[in-house]
């Protein structure tokens, strides 16, 4: 059977992956990965093959995995947190059609919920998740979400917040949640989730838009009922009796 699993290896620990994504891994003969993700894994698979790409190179690597599972070597392609949240699910189905190949998308912990374990629990109630990235997506397309994600209240996650080239999007991106937000909204943010130099920090929407992230840092912005309850972020649920 020629096989693919593209599997989400959640934060890139062991004790974060998905019993599905491990066992996947494990009947693979081969891992395809970001060369970062890769690093992260291989001592778990130490007898498993690894072809590894650098950023940038997302295309290459799905047909290199696509291209050694119609060979008939059983074949996974991993990607941090869930393979179809901002993962390799999505460009692996559609490309896929040139390939005579079984494909199986293997769920995994995305930082929406990683994140939000750490930091408590922020996103007890409706939610959004937002990249800040442009490289895929116009950054009038990703202000827009962020102005009416923020008028309707959601609890917004975002993903990419800063790079080099980005070093001021999550401050723009807090001038446009504080049209709607007051300055004192809790928030909070979680580094390196799951492996070493992991760092949580709550704060408010103030203080957040001066914060310097990069892209192993996930935030996440309460809505109007969010609180700090003993240094935990919390969004209520809402029942009465609490």
């Amino acid at each position: 059977m020629k096989k693919l699993y593209v599997v989400g290896i959640g934060p890139g620990n062991y004790d974060g992956m998905t019993v599905g994504a491990v066992k996947a891994l494990e009947q693979a003969d081969l891992i395809v990965g970001y060369t970062v993700y890769c690093k992260l894994i291989k001592p778990y698979f130490p007898q498993k093959q690894f072809l590894s790409t650098p950023m940038m190179q997302e295309i290459d690597r799905c047909c290199l995995a696509l291209e050694h599972a119609a060979s008939g070597k059983t074949t996974a392609i991993v990607c941090s947190g869930d393979a179809g949240i901002y993962g390799m699910a999505s460009p692996v189905l559609e490309l896929a059609s040139e390939y005579d190949v079984e494909i199986e998308i293997i769920a995994g912990v995305t930082a929406a919920s990683s994140g939000a374990a750490l930091l408590g629990s922020p996103l007890a109630c409706d939610f959004a998740v937002i990249s800040l990235s442009d490289l895929l997506i116009p950054m009038e397309v990703i202000e827009n979400r962020l102005e009416h994600a923020s008028a309707a209240d959601f609890c917004i996650v975002l993903y990419n917040p800063s790079s080099h080239r980005r070093s001021d999007y999550l401050k723009k991106a807090c001038e446009i949640i504080m049209r709607h937000r007051p300055p004192e909204t809790i928030c909070g943010i979680a580094q390196n989730i799951g492996r070493e130099g992991e760092y949580m920090r709550l704060m408010s929407l103030a203080e957040l838009s001066e914060i310097k992230a990069d892209m192993f840092t996930s935030v996440f912005i309460g809505n109007s009922k969010t609180k700090n309850i003993g240094g935990k972020m919390v969004t209520p649920r809402g029942y009465k009796n609490v």
